[in-house]
């Protein structure tokens, strides 16, 4: 789904009511709405994307993760390529944490 661009219907669809968000650093959110809610201002904040790209996940028992890079141009900074790694945590069938590593370049 994240690879259709698909990324606000991915956390209606998969993630707990209860899921942990945890950016670097020090961004911790909790809730299903209050992800949603940062997904779509992170979204909002992209002025164009000029390229993105997902990895296909690695999994380990509950934990799956992925590689993802952007080259994009945000309405406040300007244009950044962005790698990431994300790693996701899942319970009862759906994803109950997620955590992102990234490194940003001008």
């Amino acid at each position: 789904m994240c690879s259709e661009g698909k990324n606000l219907e991915c956390i209606n669809e998969l993630y707990a009511d209860n899921v942990v968000s945890k950016e670097m650093p020090g961004g911790d959110i909790s809730g299903k709405q209050n992800v949603w809610n940062k997904n779509k201002e992170w979204l909002e904040s992209v002025k164009g994307f000029y390229a993105s790209e997902i990895s296909e996940p690695v999994v380990a028992g509950d934990f799956f993760t992925a590689k993802m890079s952007f080259d994009c141009t945000f309405k406040e900074r300007g244009r950044q390529q962005m790698e990431e790694v994300c790693v996701y945590q899942v319970q009862d069938g759906k994803i109950a944490s997620e955590q992102y590593f990234y490194n940003m370049n001008k």
